[in-house]
């Protein structure tokens, strides 16, 4: 039986999970918590994963839809964002992770 009174780092070594991996839960109907090592297609979490498989099959279904993405699309998209920088190489925080 594994105890979380030590916090995520005991799941991650039950689990052999690294920082960077994810782990997927689910409750059974007797309240019963199982989690289990997440598979890389799912990395991101089910709710992008759904997404993706929608924006996959309306892809597949309607490909007269899609469309370049020309200057002014691309004038729109960084007025919307302003100068938003991102340092994906940053450390995550402890609660981040």
């Amino acid at each position: 039986m594994l105890h979380f009174c030590n916090g995520p780092e005991t799941v991650r070594r039950a689990l052999r999970l690294s920082k960077q991996d994810r782990i997927h839960d689910s409750i059974r109907p007797g309240g019963e918590l199982v989690l289990t090592r997440a598979s890389a297609l799912g990395r991101d979490g089910p709710v992008l994963g759904e997404f993706l498989g929608f924006l996959a099959r309306d892809m597949a279904q309607h490909p007269e839809r899609l469309q370049a993405i020309n200057a002014g699309l691309l004038d729109r998209l960084r007025a919307l964002t302003g100068v938003v920088e991102v340092d994906l190489d940053a450390p995550l925080s402890a609660d981040d992770e």
